[in-house]
């Protein structure tokens, strides 16, 4: 962050009020460095020196954030119900660029959602030549066949309405009617659909893992800010 930064403008963008909102926090004393001096709106300031009201500043553009989606929240505002926005602090919807979901994760589906107002960043997770791997496992209201690894792995599923067959995807059985799936692409509900494409339906799902960046300890409903190593766990997939 530059020295010469506006506060007043940047404060803004990070959501925390528009910018008559934000001048007034500073004729009220709110906004200090980190030694507790209040300060002016025309004071040259980095961006990690500043605090308001005592608590350090949200983290500027360019953040990315790992969520544990839990079930029967949306990732689309033009949804009815809840969206997974409402899971974060709220002045994160008014930052500026503002915050988008990195996929999606459908209204019953749970577990790891990435968020992030870098545009070129969004684009490289979600282009197809990332073939980043993500990992999901499914809950079905059937016994599993026996044939579906093959299937899935053979590269020539080809599911309805579709022109082209799916990538090859892993299954990793771990119970009768559970399974782990890894897929190196993402298209509309494409799980449950290659299970109803072998007669099966999936009564649950949940996303552990996306790359080489795992949920973890995180509670559904719970976030964190990634940093560099995170990403570089994003990316960094051991081959998969």
């Amino acid at each position: 962050m530059a020295k010469s930064m506006k506060l007043v403008k940047h404060l803004a963008n990070l959501g925390y009020g528009s910018r008559k909102e934000v001048a007034w926090m500073f004729r009220e004393g709110r906004v200090t460095d980190a030694a507790g001096e209040v300060l002016y709106a025309d004071d040259p300031l980095e961006h990690d020196q500043v605090r308001v009201d005592g608590e350090r500043l949200d983290p500027p553009p360019g953040l990315v954030l790992m969520l544990h989606k839990p079930a029967g929240y949306t990732c689309s505002t033009r949804d009815k119900g809840r969206t997974v926005y409402e899971l974060l602090p709220a002045r994160f919807a008014r930052r500026d660029p503002g915050l988008s979901t990195v996929g999606r994760l459908d209204r019953d589906t749970t577990g790891l959602l990435l968020l992030t107002d870098d545009g070129g960043l969004l684009h490289r997770i979600v282009s197809p030549k990332s073939k980043l791997p993500k990992v999901y496992q499914a809950t079905l209201a059937g016994d599993l066949r026996g044939d579906e690894a093959a299937l899935f792995a053979s590269g020539s599923l080809l599911l309805e309405s579709e022109a082209t067959p799916l990538l090859p995807a892993q299954l990793q059985v771990l119970g009768p009617r559970q399974a782990q799936l890894t897929l190196h692409e993402g298209r509309y509900h494409q799980v449950r659909r290659m299970f109803a494409a072998v007669g099966n339906h999936v009564e649950a799902l949940h996303r552990p893992r996306v790359g080489g960046l795992e949920l973890g300890g995180l509670a559904p409903g719970q976030w964190r800010a990634l940093d560099a190593s995170d990403l570089g766990r994003l990316f960094n997939t051991g081959g998969d």
